[in-house]
Order: C-alpha cells, then structure tokens, then sequence
C-alpha cells in the first residue's frame, strides 16, 4: 500500500480545519495537519501578491488523492487551491498500518 500527504493552502485556520474535519470523517484522509500563521508570496495575474494563510497537510493512501482532491477544490473558497500531492517513503510500520485502517 502507498501513502502520500496531500500538501493543501488555505485562507485561514478556520477553512483548513473545516476542511480537515471533512477529510477526516469522510475517511479520505486518517489524519489532518493546520500549520497556522504562513505567509505567500506568488503572482496572481500578472501582480505579485502576498497573503496569510494556513497549510493544511492530509495523511491518505495514495489510491485516494484524486477523490480527496476532488474534495477539498468543492470546498474550498479559492478559485484555483493549492492541492498537491507528496509520495511518501519509508515510515513507522504501525503508523502506516493505522494510516491504512483509518482510510479503509
């Protein structure tokens, strides 16, 4: 089994928890991460921008990242959200098996 962390920006912490919630109960992801208090830096049409935001990391199988994609672009308030996916290696084996379990 392959696991992967869905690596996802969000408005606020209020969002990416809202999210996370979701993620967790609708068990497309066993575990949801909220680092608050990031800031960005990007272009956005043609101007560069920069805003607060919070990362919100999901711990999923692999075999689950489009539906959990899918997910969070429904919603989130963004237009475009950051949604990417990060393959994992190596980790504690009882971990994974519980990473595993919770997304079954």
């Amino acid at each position: 089994m392959e696991f992967v962390l869905a690596y996802v920006t969000a408005g606020s912490r209020e969002e990416a928890l809202r999210i996370g919630r979701a993620l967790v109960g609708e068990r497309l992801a066993a575990c949801a991460n909220v680092l608050d208090g990031m800031t960005s830096v990007y272009r956005w049409n043609g101007a560069i921008e920069e805003a607060a935001e919070a990362v919100l990391i999901a711990k999923t199988r692999a075999e689950l990242f489009e539906a959990l994609a899918e997910r969070v672009r429904a919603l989130h308030s963004y237009d475009t959200p950051c949604v990417v996916e990060v393959r994992l290696g190596r980790g504690n084996p009882a971990f994974l098996a519980w990473l595993g379990q919770e997304t079954a």
